[in-house]
């Protein structure tokens, strides 16, 4: 089989279900929405009627093609991003994108995003705007704003962004747990910056990881990758695009492409809108996804596998460990055991059972039915946090240091063999930056005094006189010192 290289399709060329359960604050005193609700019949902008009979896209092409927008963005800064143009320079050269060459002034990126609310919110990719320094909003009807980003998510690769405007048309969310293989689906967006782009394909596979989102668990990244798979024609500028069905329902977000040549090759990939929804109201109400564990190191069953094991059938995913003091083994969950469905949604393979956690918070309970010899059980199991609480994780900004700051888990202490230390999530400029810190960087110590918390860390530097010190780690394990 060939090997097919995967790229993301928007950042560069160019760079949720209706029942949803969060409530969304309106930035004001219209009270509280939900994205995913159906929009208003006076804001659809359709003059379109259902089909009499047999397949007809119409209808869908022409509800959803006013709720998808061209995101346009703006890099000021003279060197490249790394996170969004290495793999695609590696792969098509410098020539091959929308944006100007290093150190000859801004560069410039564009994609797609899908209005989900009638005041403006929308969803796009996290690759489409991280690290831009300006992004604008083009609607069908060419209309043009300046956008805010509320929150991104690199381990789905979401976006929420907002745009100041009343009374837009917005798609509503399907149940992406009722897309079924082989269903007609349109792909919208804004390929090689044609706007409004409509094509159409079949749901080719569900439950698809192809590796293209960073995880590393040291590092307290963990990608959630369950996309749909279509063969709907989707091209560099699709990205953060809506995936719709026939009745014009959002199901997915389109965020990546396989391919040998960087164009569309026969298969493209989106975000399960399930997960869009419980992002998407994270970002809006923490500005950061609250991830739920369940505790547990999975892996798929084969023949093989099975016969290996002992099992008679293949359904279900194989438990290999269980963490301690995680949610998993608080419930009684063992290894060995297998794990056929959660909140009754079968999980035939480890994306499909990251999909149905993602969904959740932590402090939410699930059931999980699960086989255990011959025997099939049901138990209630509450999610905890990153943390092992079942809080919500709140990221922490140190302003006067230009960084945002997360206090370790038990098991990145653990694999890091320290006993306390706070970690640099992310470092936008400022005091860190200049002393060349780089994200990831647990500190453990500044001038010799042990930190454990955010706010210590902030005390002992504003409390430091003359030279500072800071000790920590790596997530590779690299020990640092920078003096300053």
């Amino acid at each position: 089989m060939k090997k097919y290289i995967v790229v993301f399709a928007a950042a560069a060329i160019g760079g949720f279900t209706s029942l949803a359960a969060y409530k969304m604050i309106d930035n004001g005193a219209e009270g509280t929405k939900r994205f995913g609700e159906a929009p208003p019949t006076e804001v659809r902008f359709t003059n379109a009627t259902p089909p009499e009979s047999g397949i007809d896209f119409t209808t869908a092409a022409d509800l959803s093609v006013h709720a998808v927008v061209h995101v346009k963005t703006t890099y000021e800064r003279s060197t490249t991003n790394n996170n969004m143009f290495d793999p695609f320079r590696d792969f098509f050269g410098d020539g091959g994108f929308n944006f100007q060459m290093p150190n000859q002034g801004p560069q410039s990126g564009s994609g797609s995003g899908v209005i989900i609310s009638e005041d403006g919110y929308i969803i796009t990719n996290n690759h489409v705007v991280d690290g831009a320094d300006k992004v604008d909003v083009t609607l069908n009807d060419n209309r043009s704003y300046k956008a805010t980003v509320i929150g991104v998510d690199p381990t789905t690769d979401l976006a929420l962004i907002k745009v100041n405007e009343k009374g837009l048309p917005f798609l509503a969310f399907a149940n992406s747990d009722d897309v079924k293989v082989g269903q007609w689906v349109l792909a919208v967006g804004n390929p090689f910056n044609l706007t409004s782009t409509v094509t159409a394909g079949i749901v080719s596979a569900k439950g698809r990881n192809i590796n293209i989102l960073e995880n590393n668990p040291g590092a307290g990244k963990y990608a959630i990758e369950s996309f749909i798979q279509t063969d709907a024609a989707v091209n560099p500028g699709n990205s953060g695009g809506a995936l719709v069905n026939t009745k014009g329902e959002l199901v997915g977000i389109n965020t990546a492409i396989a391919s040998q040549t960087g164009s569309y090759a026969g298969y493209s990939f989106a975000i399960p809108v399930n997960i869009v929804r419980k992002v998407a109201n994270d970002l809006l109400e923490f500005g950061e996804v609250q991830r739920a564990f369940l505790g547990v190191s999975i892996q798929n069953i084969t023949s093989d596998f099975a016969d290996d094991k002992g099992l008679k059938t293949i359904d279900g995913v194989y438990i290999s460990d269980v963490a301690e003091d995680g949610s998993a083994k608080d419930a009684g969950l063992q290894i060995g055991d297998v794990i056929l469905k959660i909140n009754g949604v079968a999980v035939n393979s480890t994306p499909a059972l990251q999909e149905q956690v993602a969904r959740n918070r932590p402090g939410d309970k699930i059931t999980v039915t699960y086989r255990r010899g011959g025997t099939v059980k049901d138990v209630s199991v509450t999610l905890k946090n990153k943390n092992g609480g079942t809080t919500y994780v709140k990221t922490e900004k140190g302003s006067a240091l230009g960084a945002d700051f997360e206090v370790l888990s038990k098991e990145e202490k653990a694999k890091l063999k320290i006993t306390n230390g706070v970690k640099v999530t992310k470092i936008a400029g400022g005091r860190l930056r200049s002393y060349g810190i780089k994200e990831g960087f647990v500190i453990t110590e500044v001038n010799s005094k042990p930190i454990n918390s955010i706010q210590e860390l902030q005390d002992a530097f504003d409390n430091a006189k003359g030279r500072v010190m800071i000790r920590g780690i790596y997530p590779d394990g690299t020990k640092a010192y920078y003096s300053f």
